[in-house]
Parts: C-alpha cells; structure tokens; sequence
C-alpha cells in the first residue's frame, strides 16, 4: 500500500479490526444487552445502567392439587462506567505513511493494553463474585483430573452443558499441556506439543490469559472464627437483587483482614441441587464480597457481606443445614496474607458484558467512531499548531457484571 494522509477514520477503523480479533475469551461472555441502553448512538454516556432481570425458580409440585407459587425475580445492575484509553503523539511526518507501519508500531501496542486491561478488570469482578472452588490454592493444574474438576462442579450445579468456557494462567495452561502431549489421541497430543493449542475437554473451550487475575487472601489465621447469631438465613426476597446478606461473626484474630474474593465453608451447611434441592454432600462455599477489619471486643462483632444468601427452603434454595446458624465453625481456603491464580471454568451467562458507542464531543473535529460486531471504538485528534504535533486519544467504554455466580468455580490443580 502506498504512502496515504492517516485521518481519524483510518485510525478508528484499524483500531476497532485488532480489538476484534484479540477480545480471545472475551467474546465467550453475555453480550446481548448493549442494545437495551439506548437507540440513539448519542444516548450512551458514562453511568447509563440497565437493570437484568435474575431468572426465577420454582418447586416441583407433587400430585393434582394446585399449588400456586409467587413469581419473584431478582435484577442485576450493568452499568456502563468504564472509560478506558491510549492517547499519543504524531508529528506531521508521522501522519504520512503506510497504514501498515502504524498499525505495527501504535495501533497494535495500544488496543493491546487496552483489550488485556479490559480483559483482567473482568475476571477480576467475576472472580470476586463467584464462590464455588474446586481443588487445592496454590496447586498447578497439571493433569485431567486436575481440570475435571471444575466441570463436575457445573454439573453438580447443574448448569447447562453449552457455551462453557475456562480461562487457564500461563502456569497452569502449560501444565495441562504437559499432560496432554502423553495422550495417544494423536490429534490432542499433536496440537499440545507442537503447537501449544488445547483443544475443547470435556465440551469447555479453553484459554489461556496472560492477565489472569491473582486473589491475595486476607490477613487472619491463628483462629477459630464462628458464627455469631441465630436466625442468620435470609428470604429470596430480601437477597434477590444483591444475591447477598450480612453475616454476624466472631472469634477473628483482633484487626485481622478478611479480603472481598476470599471463600469459605461453614461447618454443616451443604450445597443443594439447584434444581432437586436435594444435599449435593458438598459443603456450600461463600465468598466475601466486601473488605472488612476485623474488630474483635467483648462487645464487637465482625458483619460479612457474604454469597450466596443463605436461603434454607423454598424454590431458591442454596443450602441445608440442621440445628441453628449459631457458633458454627468458619473455614477460609488457601493461606493467610498468600497469593493465588484464578483460573475460572463458567458458563457464557455468568458475566455480562457491553461495549458501547461513546459521544462524539461538541465543538471535536474530524473525530471518528466505529463499530462492529456489538464493538465500538472513538478516535479524537487534537491539534497542537505550537509544536505542529498532532494528539490523538483512542476511547473504549464499557460496562462489566455478574450476572449469575452459580453457573461458575474457580479451579486450581490438586495437592
């Protein structure tokens, strides 16, 4: 290609070509609500929410009596509040020349920082929202039974067997690997040593992240931590929006830190079969959605905003239990104050996801804005006639949240 003027136009729509073809496991999540915000491309602005109803949930009835059951559904807040951007300089020679070269040299680098920022801001939130965890923290993911684990949580879970997806640190991406390359699926082991590439196990697509998220866990540890309270389980109706409630504890180490992303078990409370309701046999985790400082005195208690609520009967049930709620022992996963990877293996439906067309500024000159395939992307040039430079900011906007934090878990190698 010949040497060309570059505009805006040239600039966005190279831009908006590399954002697609490296979004990788990002295209995997919930997309379908960018269209919900607004029908006029100037409507989208920074802190436009839409609210995403929460499916309901019933119980089976039993023989030919009606037994009416109240519809209740819960909705998710997605707003779209992340501005995110790369700004640099040309100077007027630099605006001559081969799109290619400044595809090379800027476009490439910037979209991606901001598609591998974008990509650990949302692992991030989903991982602090989810509390299922399989297999030991700290341990490498380094066989198949290793990795199984996290789809036979699903399946306990029961969650639809489609659209799964897993997201593997560089670590534990090359340990499965290495599993792999023994296999005498020729095909498998080919690609594993050859090439790097897993295919689809056990109907999850796989990949690897450079920016997989770390959860560095909180601070107490020489402890006993319990329950504090009776009558600690909650309604549906009370949690449906947050999926969270308030848990009264104590016996913490004075000051200690109980970090948002850390997970635990309470002794006696079981996971149930969403849809049986019956005993999995497994003890439910929660995780914690909010810091908090421990601030143990005879008269203090320690409130965690935990989930999932802790729902004892009815359609939305996410626990059994017998006895009270009282003086139950408090165990958190991993090592106080140790850091760990977040591999993830989710459903599509756990995370949601909207990219959205941003303003185009009163008074800005030959801006550009493209869009594609529910991206968008904002080019703006700002002209400096002192240094005869030319300031160009790239924009993307976003919005990220948990949608569904039962249709995922965590996963790491086992010990």
């Amino acid at each position: 290609m010949s040497n060309t003027t570059l505009t805006s136009d040239i600039v966005a729509k190279e831009a908006l070509a590399i954002l697609d073809n490296e979004l990788g496991w990002l295209k995997k999540i919930h997309r379908a609500h960018e269209s919900e915000f607004s029908q006029s491309v100037n409507g989208y602005k920074v802190g436009d929410t839409i609210r995403i109803r929460r499916p309901a949930d019933f119980t089976v009835r039993t023989g030919a009596t009606m037994n009416l059951q109240d519809v209740i559904e819960g909705r998710i807040t997605l707003a779209v509040d992340q501005q995110i951007g790369v700004d640099f300089n040309f100077t007027s020679v630099d605006l001559t020349l081969k799109i290619e070269d400044l595809s090379e040299r800027v476009i490439k680098p910037a979209m991606t920082n901001i598609i591998n920022y974008m990509a650990n801001d949302v692992a991030t939130q989903m991982y602090r929202g989810v509390y299922n965890w399989v297999g030991t923290p700290g341990q490498i993911i380094n066989s198949y039974s290793d990795f199984i684990k996290g789809p036979e949580r699903l399946n306990e879970m029961a969650v639809p067997m489609d659209d799964r997806c897993a997201i593997l640190s560089p670590s534990d991406h090359a340990g499965l690997l290495g599993a792999q390359t023994g296999l005498y699926i020729t095909g498998a082991a080919e690609g594993a040593y050859r090439s790097a590439q897993l295919g689809p196990i056990a109907d999850v697509d796989i990949y690897m992240s450079q920016v997989t998220p770390t959860h560095t866990r909180g601070t107490v540890d020489n402890t006993t931590p319990l329950t504090d309270g009776t009558g600690q389980n909650v309604t549906y109706d009370s949690s449906k929006n947050t999926w969270t409630q308030s848990l009264v504890t104590d016996g913490w180490d004075s000051s200690a830190t109980i970090k948002a992303g850390d997970v635990f078990t309470i002794d006696g409370f079981y996971m149930v079969n969403p849809k049986t309701k019956e005993s999995t046999g497994i003890l439910q985790q929660f995780v914690v959605t909010a810091n908090v400082t421990a601030n143990e005195t005879t008269s203090n208690d320690t409130t965690l905003t935990i989930s999932p609520p802790i729902i004892a009967s009815g359609p939305h049930q996410t626990v059994t239990y017998s006895g009270t709620t009282n003086d139950r022992t408090i165990t958190i996963m991993g090592t106080a104050s140790t850091a760990y990877k977040q591999n993830m293996v989710f459903h599509k439906n756990t995370m949601g996801l909207a990219i959205v067309p941003m303003e185009i500024p009163q008074g800005a000159t030959n801006v550009s804005r493209r869009t594609s395939n529910g991206i968008s992307v904002r080019v703006v040039p700002v002209y400096d006639g002192v240094n005869d430079v030319s300031k160009w900011r790239l924009d993307l906007l976003y919005g990220r949240a948990v949608l569904d934090p039962r249709l995922a878990t965590r996963l790491s190698g086992s010990a």
